[in-house]
């Protein structure tokens, strides 16, 4: 007999705590069930709703959120390495190294515009820095001159702007200058000023600039040589003007101040241009429009440049369906409608699945200098990897190498062997066993078995028989019994209903209603839908139960085991026992690694082969080590005290009987809406 652990009286729960979400997580997670997602991978409440927003988008994309899925990861941390999954490119070395947010964010765009960012970051730089050297990397700028984190980001700012105006930074390049002395000195080379007589160190910055100002006005109010013997023109007539370049050198804009006297003609601007150097694309209607009509304080456009335009990345085109729901869809009461998913596609041999359509190139552009701005080249993609299939001698074009089943999961092509079985299966169609996948047109009825390496999918129905898959199962109508039926599959078992199976799965059990089923599973007890219900028979799901109703007003005993139940300790001795085996692996080749040291083949080539040879299994064999560690981490850590291990979305009744981490407790009255968990050595009730 369950025994109460609770204080409840009256047959009432006494201990209700809020769900530990807040709105907006929850929604994250509800966006996340509509989509079919597996919201597990961050049904977190260490992650705020914005980190949540980040891996369930990673899902949808089919990337590898295990990656940044880490609550110590901060939101804009997380965006910047599922936005570079999409180019193939590996942040998670310079998030080692210490940088984050924004400063990730630089580095990607470097790499997606194949820019040498690696030759020049160091890891004190911050990111207003990076983005300095970026920028200057993509305009073709001799950046040496200033990516060093000597400089701060204000002063690789003012070197840039001056190389990118083809000013002789050399004036102002030491790092003892701050940016408001090397600013002025620009402004002062900018204008044509000779600035040698006020770029030094002992002039600050406000010095500089009233120097700059009184060299500028000695400029415009020289006089302009008259040819009347006597007369002074320069008392009356000024030509003060500004060309500037911006725009990574494609635009050259005039500039003219107003003030009495100030006289400036065509030839003064052409002239202007012809010492800048600026030579393509020049305005000559901009140009006597200005001076015509006497457009003074407006800045105009006089020259401008053709951009580069950048190649099309390289792209795959797909002649098989990459849109199959993997997910059923959604029944008007909230169930899921199994019998009408598409649950793949098939393709033949010598098939064509898809083609590699290359990266372009780019288009390259000029600058008013007469410079060639080279277009960046499209980024290309990586080759598909996967099994089953081939690659044309073209190098493009991917072909089916077998007749089977076509699946494309974060993107991986997987093409696998399956049968197609167009009757009914039974005793009298004997043993069915498939090295692949198999699919029943009808339904398997007593008697019938069938055993495959791949997934297990039924049409119609299954009564007393067996099926043992080393993937999936789903029987789209359903399993009815008369506990005849047994069910094991390395991965998912799903079904319109269940009744009176028995099952075993590693993966997630899902079904519109289980009734009167002895489940045993490695992940959830899924049950969807308003009119669903988890009723009788003995559940033990190490990742929990989410279930719309629970047992039913008469009372009949449902029995439910989570957590550490005795599956999750057989998982565990597994492990360890892998573990054990893995570190005597490890102890022999480190023994071996000794004494190939101690007496080395004479011939150097040899031993440096012998010994890379050997370095490459040992470090095989630690990530292998690594990768047990984390699973035996994440099979602890979901089931700890604070999992929310029993989620009931209608009604759970009097009779049903719960056991989470092996801690009793018997369910004496009718609750509706709440998840049972354990606190502290108590099963208590939270509140949905």
């Amino acid at each position: 007999m369950y025994e109460n652990q609770t204080s409840s009286q009256n047959n009432e729960f006494t201990i209700m705590e809020d769900s530990g979400y807040i709105k907006e997580q929850h929604q994250e997670i509800l966006l996340g069930k509509e989509e079919g997602l597996d919201v597990s991978l961050y049904s977190n409440p260490e992650l705020n709703w914005l980190q949540m927003e980040q891996i369930r988008m990673g899902i949808k994309d089919k990337v590898d959120v295990s990656k940044y899925a880490d609550p110590s990861f901060s939101y804009e941390t997380m965006k910047q390495i599922r936005l570079s999954f999409y180019s193939s490119i590996d942040l998670i070395p310079y998030v080692h190294r210490g940088f984050v947010d924004d400063e990730l964010e630089q580095i990607r765009l470097a790499l997606e515009d194949e820019l040498p960012i690696d030759t020049w970051l160091t890891d004190d730089m911050y990111v207003q820095q990076i983005y300095e050297i970026r920028i200057g990397l993509y305009e073709g700028l001799d950046v040496s001159i200033y990516a060093t984190s000597h400089y701060n980001w204000m002063q690789m700012k003012e070197i840039r702007l001056g190389l990118e105006k083809k000013l002789k930074v050399s004036f102002y390049t030491n790092f003892l200058f701050s940016h408001w002395q090397m600013k002025e000195i620009r402004l002062g080379l900018e204008a044509g000023l000779d600035v040698s007589s006020y770029a030094k160190l002992i002039f600050s910055g406000t010095d500089m600039k009233q120097k700059r100002e009184k060299l500028l006005a000695e400029k415009t109010t020289k006089h302009a040589t008259s040819n009347k013997p006597g007369i002074d023109l320069d008392a009356y007539v000024k030509k003060d003007f500004s060309i500037l370049v911006e725009n990574d050198g494609n635009k050259a804009f005039a500039y003219i101040p107003w003030f009495p006297g100030n006289r400036v003609t065509e030839a003064d601007i052409y002239d202007a241009l012809e010492k800048r150097g600026i030579v393509i694309g020049i305005k000559d209607d901009v140009i006597t429009d200005m001076i015509k009509k006497r457009r003074m304080n407006e800045k105009i456009l006089i020259a401008e440049g053709t951009p580069a335009e950048a190649g099309k990345n390289g792209w795959y085109e797909f002649f098989v369906r990459l849109d199959l729901p993997r997910i059923p869809a959604p029944l008007p009461d909230g169930g899921v409608d199994y019998v009408n998913i598409e649950a793949f596609e098939m393709v033949d041999e010598g098939q064509k699945i898809a083609v590699y359509h290359p990266a372009e190139k780019g288009i390259d552009g000029q600058n008013v200098f007469g410079e060639v701005l080279h277009a960046n080249k499209g980024l290309e993609k990586k080759p598909l990897k996967g099994e089953g299939f081939t690659i044309a001698p073209d190098g493009v074009t991917y072909l089916a190498r077998i007749s089977g089943k076509f699946e494309y999961i974060n993107g991986r092509i997987i093409i696998s062997n399956m049968i197609i079985v167009n009757e009914d299966v039974t005793a009298v169609t004997g043993k069915l066993e498939v090295d692949g996948s198999v699919y029943v047109i009808g339904s398997v009825y007593s008697g019938g078995s069938i055993e495959a390496t791949g997934d297990i999918i039924v049409e119609h129905n299954v009564e007393t028989a067996k099926l043992v898959a080393g993937g999936n199962v789903m029987i789209k109508k359903g399993s009815c019994s008369k506990h005849d039926c047994f069910i094991d599959a390395k991965g998912e078992v799903s079904g319109s209903f269940f009744e009176s199976a028995n099952i075993n799965a590693e993966g997630n059990v899902k079904a519109n209603y289980i009734m009167n089923s002895d489940i045993n599973t490695m992940g959830k007890v899924i049950v969807s839908g308003s009119k669903g219900v988890l009723l009788g028979g003995k559940i033990r799901a190490v990742r929990g139960v989410d279930t719309y109703n629970l047992g039913n007003s008469s009372h009949i005993k449902t029995f439910l085991e989570v957590g550490r139940n005795e599956l999750y300790d057989k998982q565990q001795a597994v492990f360890a026992e892998k573990r054990e085996r893995i570190l005597e692996e490890l102890s022999m080749l480190e023994d071996k690694w000794n004494k190939i040291l101690q007496s080395l083949p004479p011939d150097r080539d040899q031993a440096v082969a012998l010994i890379k040879k050997l370095n490459a299994t040992i470090v095989a064999k630690d990530h292998e080590l690594a990768e047990l560690d984390a699973n035996i981490s994440k099979l602890t850590n979901i089931t700890n005290q604070d999992m929310k291990a029993i989620f009931v979305r209608g009604n759970a009744y009097e009779g049903t009987m719960i056991e989470i981490n092996k801690i009793k407790y018997m369910l004496q009255t009718h609750v509706n809406r709440v998840i049972f968990k354990q606190k502290n050595k108590i099963v208590v009730a939270v509140k949905l």
